[in-house]
């Protein structure tokens, strides 16, 4: 049998919307994540819009992305990504105004190994997906503060 999770999980940042969407685009997310690195297939120069398509290289796996949905003005960014011939993931981002300088995100990850040999690490991703929220605030959060001046 192969595996397949799905995970949920929610969190405010404190941005207002117009300030917090973008950051869910893959070349805007360098500002806050440490170490996210993508390397941009299509387009060039590297652009966050449907369609685009980049690696990503952590340790000795290369994954190939493809961003799904990229549509701002509705709240929702979607991407997909393939782990060599370990695993597919998706990954289904909604977004609203929480007030004038909130923003509610809603995260859902879908995992499916390809293998069954993948398994354990389908699994084990969906647990470390189950507490992404409150790190992904804070370091959303941490970016912002050093918005805030510049306001």
């Amino acid at each position: 049998m192969i595996a397949h999770t799905s995970t949920d999980f929610h969190f405010t940042v404190d941005l207002p919307y117009h300030e917090a969407a973008p950051l869910f685009g893959a070349w805007e997310e360098r500002k806050w994540a440490p170490g996210w690195e993508p390397e941009f297939i299509h387009p060039t120069p590297a652009a966050d819009r449907e369609g685009s398509v980049f690696r990503v290289q952590k340790g000795a796996h290369s994954s190939l992305w493809i961003n799904t949905v990229f549509n701002l003005s509705a709240g929702h960014v979607q991407y997909v990504y393939v782990l060599g011939e370990l695993l597919i993931t998706r990954i289904d981002i909604h977004l609203k105004t929480n007030g004038p300088g909130r923003t509610d995100v809603a995260v859902n990850y879908r995992r499916t190994a390809l293998t069954a040999s993948a398994n354990d690490q389908v699994r084990s991703l969906a647990k470390e997906d189950a507490v992404s929220g409150e790190e992904w605030r804070g370091l959303i959060n941490a970016h912002g503060a050093t918005l805030k001046p510049a306001r």
